[in-house]
This record gives C-alpha cells, structure tokens and sequence, in this order.
C-alpha cells in the first residue's frame, strides 16, 4: 500500500513460473505505523487514469493497509494488506479486488499465508471461476509489502529476491529478482534529492525462461524509487497490474482546495 509514509502493496501480476532461488527476510528497521496518503496512476502516455488514496492503521499487534484505486473509466482496483513487523516482516493476509473495463478480466485474489490458502475468483470470457489452492508459502512472501521491505533494507542491504503469489489468474508462487538500477533525481519544486531506482525481474527458469523473450512472454521488469534520507519515503512505482500489462506509474499525489473553501470566513478572519 501507498502514502508519503509507507507504501502498500504493489500488485505485479505475472504469467509464468520461475525459479526457487532462495531470499531472505528483511529486518525491521523503521517500524511502521498508522498513515494516510494519496496517489495517482498514470498510463505510459503519461496521461493520469485513477486517482487513489493508501492508508494504514494498527489492529492489535498487526498492521492493516489499504490501497484504493478510482479510474476514470469506473473502474476500481482495491488491496488490503495485513502484516507483522516483529523484527522480520511477515505477511498475514492479502486481498485484491479489480474489476472494471481497464482490466481485461475482473479478479478477485485471497492470500491467508498462516494457513497457505489461496484462493483467485475470476471472470474468464464473462463466466464467473474460482481457482483454490493449498500451497506451502515461504515466510518472505512479499505480496503488498514490496516497498516496505525495500525501504528498511536499504541499498546497502538490498535482498535477492522476493517470493510472490501472482494470479494468472490461477494463483502461482513466483521469484522476483531485485537489483539497483541507479539513482535518479527528483525535484519537489526547488528541492532536489535523489532516489533509489530498485528494479524487480520475474526470474523465468528452466525451458521456460529460454523460450520467454523469443514468443514474447517475458514479463516487463517493474521499477520502484525509494528516498533514502533520514526516514525512507517511497517516491514512485512502475509496474503491470494484470498479466501483459502496459507498466502504470503510481506517485505520489498533493490535494487541491475548492475555490470557495480555499477564503477564509470572517469567522476564521476574526
């Protein structure tokens, strides 16, 4: 999920396995806590397509964050995480809602990773399926929580890999390889600071990960920019939300005042 604060999950939906290399979990560095943000989405013409909003509160030792997503087609795009931070990070449950005509399919996606049931209810062709499964998870299973693991590990920590339950819609268990692109520079008017560009591969193995780039079904890698300056802040994202997606970028978004709200009255004058 995604504020100024902390980011929420990052949906990367993908099509093909890939291999078992193995990842550690991420050290809590900066416990998180309660936040409210808002965001934007942006397709690759630039052009902002939904407006959305993260938000993030405790619920006894766990946290529960949420990223809502409004397009201007009517679509909706909706995720709750909820997650431990007990030294390690540990995901507890994800629940991913999308549905509207800027997915191909609407989908409905639920991780419950303490008893490893997961279950995807989807619309193939307008007819409605469900797809469950019992599968061993891994204990850093990172769905929802990718930018906080990258903004407490840091670059000078950064993990191999991720593990990742991706809908394809029937659920798969994939690796995601994690490497430092560089830094890049952004401005916030005249402030200038530089940001952590992460890149996130789908590591095909085997038969299947010779064959991905020549048919064309190589997953695009998904991009992610963390500032690392006292606090970490999560600055950027650009990533597919459903298998061969065009990458969306989610950023970070500044309120506007109505006209009429923005004078004060003569009560607030005096």
């Amino acid at each position: 999920m995604l504020s100024a604060g902390r980011v929420l999950i990052i949906p990367i939906v993908l099509l093909l396995l890939i291999g078992s290399a193995r990842a550690d979990l991420v050290t809590v560095r900066f416990a998180e806590s309660a936040s409210h943000g808002f965001l934007r989405l942006r397709n690759e013409a630039g052009k902002i397509i939904a407006d959305g909003e993260s938000s993030q509160r405790r619920s006894g030792s766990r946290l529960v964050a949420r990223m809502l997503f409004r397009f201007r087609d009517g679509s909706i795009y909706d995720e709750t995480t909820t997650y431990t931070q007990d030294r390690q990070f540990r995901l507890v449950s994800e629940h991913v809602i999308q549905r509207g005509p800027s997915f191909p399919e609407s989908q409905d996606l639920l991780i419950d990773a303490s008893s490893g049931q997961v279950t995807v209810k989807y619309t193939d062709k307008g007819e409605a399926q469900v797809a469950s499964e019992h599968m061993d998870l891994p204990a850093d299973l990172a769905n929802g929580i990718i930018q906080t693991l990258l903004k407490n590990a840091g670059p000078t920590d950064v993990p191999r890999s991720f593990s990742y339950i991706a809908a394809t819609p029937k659920p798969r268990l994939v690796k995601l390889e994690v490497s430092i692109a560089g830094k890049d520079r952004f401005y916030v008017g005249i402030l200038g600071r530089p940001a952590v560009h992460y890149a996130l591969k789908v590591a095909l193995g085997g038969i299947t990960g010779v064959i991905a780039p020549v048919v064309g079904k190589q997953p695009p890698d998904s991009h992610i920019w963390i500032l690392h300056d006292g606090a970490p802040m999560f600055v950027r994202a650009q990533m597919p939300f459903f298998s061969e997606a065009p990458l969306w970028t989610i950023e970070l978004a500044a309120p506007t005042f109505a006209a009429a709200a923005s004078s004060p009255s003569r009560t607030e004058k005096d």
